[in-house]
């Protein structure tokens, strides 16, 4: 429960052991001081085997549904399961007093995120999403540039979440049920819509382009978002499963300096890789050849400017902050009513995209 001042571990229930649950969730889980997996809910053999593999304590539950007649055995329920649980699935947590992590994108629609946050707030239980690109090591660097003034009032900044996978790989993520809240603009729309409303607050105009590239495709694949924030700085963001050439990762450019960045955040690739944070241990660190670079009047790709050392990413930050927050010493990391903020952006592009217009907010 939210505020609890005991010293005995926090027990996490994951719903859900597809990408989000094995790669994210529970790795991060167990790397947390003062929280402990206890829970993990799937039918599916083999990923209870891997589950039990890497977490030999671990209980089981088939459905979320078993997890409300032992919520008193429970600290928090994290929603990993697929888009279009993610509501119901939270909403059955708060309703049983259990504080609730879910999974970007919160909800298929900002009223239902801020259903969500109504209840949880009724309720005084924690509801936080999970934005974890919060904690990229470039995101991370950027924030501090911008903190320091190092490149002036910002004018544009464009953020690239590109990939070549020219072919499609099936599953909900790629259904056009509108019901499965799949493609690019609510998965990796989710991320970068996200960053750049953290810093440079909220969005006034929405303008967007979306295709389907690939044969076969039933929901975008190729996105294009264009914001212009109250604050006057105008967002660029590119979210592509069909780019043969990659662009940099963020390009800001200020009035005195531009900050230019290529490649991914190590992060996920060490997760997926089997390596797990752990106290003490280099986590999040990048070589010195992929450095962003801060410049003027001329080209990151022919030394113009300065290498900046990258942060380290800090994907454990936010379960830090969680458990924080659950004991009453920290403030919840990520809101429903942020997550809401990005979905009206998500929304509005989405009828930007059917209707060729730009959309007010």
């Amino acid at each position: 429960m939210t505020g609890t001042s005991t010293d005995r571990p926090l027990r996490v229930a994951v719903v859900g052991y597809g990408l989000a649950g094995s790669v994210f969730h529970a790795p991060l889980i167990a790397a947390t001081e003062g929280l402990t997996l206890d829970t993990v809910v799937t039918s599916n053999p083999e990923r209870r085997a891997q589950a039990r593999a890497e977490f030999p304590e671990v209980r089981f539950a088939a459905t979320a549904d078993e997890l409300w007649g032992r919520a008193e055995e429970l600290d928090l329920v994290v929603v990993a399961s697929p888009n279009k649980t993610h509501v119901p699935v939270a909403t059955a947590a708060l309703e049983a007093g259990l504080a609730v992590v879910v999974d970007k994108p919160v909800a298929g629609t900002a009223a239902e995120a801020r259903e969500l946050a109504a209840l949880a707030d009724s309720r005084g239980l924690l509801l936080s999403v999970f934005q974890n690109r919060r904690w990229d090591n470039d995101f991370l660097t950027l924030r501090g540039l911008l903190a320091d003034g190092e490149l002036g009032e910002v004018r544009r900044f464009e953020s690239r979440f590109e990939r070549w996978r020219p072919q499609l790989k099936g599953g909900w993520r790629e259904s056009g049920d509108p019901a499965e809240i799949g493609g690019l603009l609510y998965d990796l729309g989710s991320h970068v819509v996200d960053q750049a409303l953290t810093l440079f607050g909220p969005a006034a105009l929405v303008y967007a382009e979306s295709d389907l590239r690939r044969p076969g495709a039933e929901t975008d694949d190729d996105t294009f978002i264009a914001v212009t924030h109250a604050s006057g700085v105008r967002s660029h963001f590119y979210a592509s499963a069909v780019t043969p050439q990659l662009g940099p990762r963020f390009r800001v450019l200020g009035s005195e300096a531009g900050y230019v960045k290529y490649g991914l955040d190590p992060q996920e690739a060490a997760l997926r890789e089997g390596e797990r944070p752990a106290p003490g241990a280099d986590w999040g660190l990048e070589p010195e050849n992929l450095w962003g670079r801060v410049g003027a009047g001329d080209s990151p790709l022919t030394d113009g400017g300065r290498p900046v050392p990258t942060l380290p990413g800090d994907y454990p930050a936010y379960y830090t902050a969680v458990a924080a927050a659950l004991r009453g010493t920290g403030e919840n990391p990520v809101t429903a009513h942020e997550a809401a903020a990005a979905l009206d952006v998500l929304e509005a592009a989405r009828k930007s995209a059917s209707e060729g217009v730009a959309v007010k907010l």
